[in-house]
């Protein structure tokens, strides 16, 4: 089976033109998934869905900051009873939302090899790209009642194929895009040139694409992405300058981000108008043990800390929460 080559998307198409009443907002994304150990290789079956068990505890605490979620549950999560009972019960709030993530290695049929390349599906051949998001989006759909609009690929891994795919089967909106992110080394997609506005994508322009915000801060920080890449090329320069202050790239999450450093790409990024604030973080990091980012106790009370932080700060600039379908229909 042939692995396309690492995809570099086209330029951000016609920006998307929120509704005049939108005032900033901000949307949290949780990657809702299998754990499994992300320093092994790639296998179909050494995965578990035990800390799904903490979905109804930190959906409470999110219901209480009036945060709705946006769930993006692949195929191991929709096939555990559990999950989908925690699940169902966190859409009764009326805001949140189930959207589809696609783990390519875990989600039937299993035509590929086994490669760090073949875990980005749209590396995959279009056939088995197609058969893998139709697997997904049925049990999805027979689960739930509804059929997603919202899709993100499992490690961001979109490809050429991937948005014609999403449009044929009635999905309006993809995250897949990680702004200012290149996942060449081991196969997958090219972002580096990819910002953080909202646009219009896909056949006819059906599809908005709405990126996991990442901001440039610092002192060089109108430099962005051209010198940030450049840095690469230098061993511990990226460090050495974010250590100075001068420039830091920083995403929306609380996954290796921390909270001063997101405090500041927060205020960078509404100085600069950016009315949309993307949010995320995968679902195993709700329990201890199973991420790199929440390896005991003490991490997960500092993983709530910086929610607190961060949404305190949301609340006293006046940026409002809202939910991805909400979302969606905010599009004019």
């Amino acid at each position: 089976m042939e692995i396309a080559a690492p995809y570099r998307p086209p330029p951000a198409g016609l920006p998307v033109l929120w509704h005049a009443d939108l005032r900033p907002r901000f949307v949290v994304f949780v990657d809702t998934e299998e754990e499994f150990d992300w320093r092994a290789p790639f296998t179909r079956e050494r995965h578990g869905t035990q800390a799904t068990r903490a979905l109804p505890a930190a959906h409470r605490r999110f219901a209480g900051w009036g945060v709705p979620i946006a769930y993006m549950v692949d195929y191991p999560v929709v096939r555990d009873p559990h999950a989908v009972e925690a699940l169902h019960a966190a859409l009764a709030d009326g805001a949140s939302t189930i959207g589809a993530q696609l783990h390519a290695w875990v989600t039937p049929p299993f035509n590929e090899p086994l490669s760090p390349a073949a875990s980005y599906a749209g590396n995959l051949p279009l056939n088995v790209e197609a058969a893998k998001l139709d697997s997904l989006t049925q049990a999805l759909h027979a689960t739930f009642g509804r059929r997603p609009r919202a899709y993100r690929a499992g490690r961001y891994g979109i490809g050429a194929n991937t948005l014609g795919l999403l449009a044929e089967r009635g999905y309006r909106l993809d995250s897949s895009v990680r702004a200012h992110y290149d996942y060449r080394g081991d196969g997958g997609p090219d972002f580096r040139d990819m910002g953080n506005a909202a646009y219009r994508c896909g056949p006819g322009d059906a599809l908005i694409e709405l990126p996991l915000t990442t901001v440039f801060t610092g002192a060089l920080r109108r430099m962005g992405a051209p010198l940030f890449h450049r840095l690469g090329r230098v061993p511990h320069a990226r460090g050495a300058f974010a250590r100075a202050g001068l420039l830091e790239r920083v995403s929306l999450t609380p996954e290796g981000m921390p909270l001063p450093a997101v405090l500041e790409a927060v205020r960078v990024a509404l100085g600069e108008g950016l009315p949309v604030l993307s949010f995320a973080f995968h679902s195993p990091s709700l329990a201890p043990g199973h991420t790199p980012y929440v390896r005991d106790a003490a991490d997960l009370a500092a993983f709530w800390r910086w929610w607190e932080g961060v949404l305190t700060l949301l609340d006293a600039r006046g940026v409002k929460p809202i939910g991805l379908e909400a979302l969606i229909d905010a599009v004019g």
